[in-house]
């Protein structure tokens, strides 16, 4: 029996739509550089550094004897920490959007 040509050749893969220029731009941006203009991300690290710099400043204010100097330091330990912590929970979100193919 013969095979009919259909039969010899590859399954075609889905074609997948081009990238909008926002989708392209926010995808450099993730991953090589360039400012976030996401909304969401951006009001998500802005409530994040007002947690932590109000979290820093209480808690130096009930670590140390000078409530100036506690306070200070707090605040700045704060916009550090916060930082870091907000930043690295947006890189790992922002990854795992990547390898599932979304490009928002």
């Amino acid at each position: 029996m013969s095979q009919s040509r259909d039969d010899d050749e590859p399954p075609k893969k889905k074609k997948k739509k081009p990238l909008s220029a926002k989708q392209t731009y926010n995808t450099v941006a993730d991953t090589v550089t360039g400012a976030n203009v996401r909304w969401k991300d951006n009001l998500f690290q802005a409530i994040g550094m007002v947690f932590f710099v109000l979290a820093g400043g209480v808690i130096g204010v009930l670590v140390t004897s000078e409530w100036i100097v506690g306070i200070l330091l707090g605040v700045l330990a704060g916009l550090v920490l916060g930082f870091l912590v907000t930043g690295g929970i947006l890189m790992i979100y922002r990854t795992v959007q990547h390898a599932r193919g979304e490009h928002d």
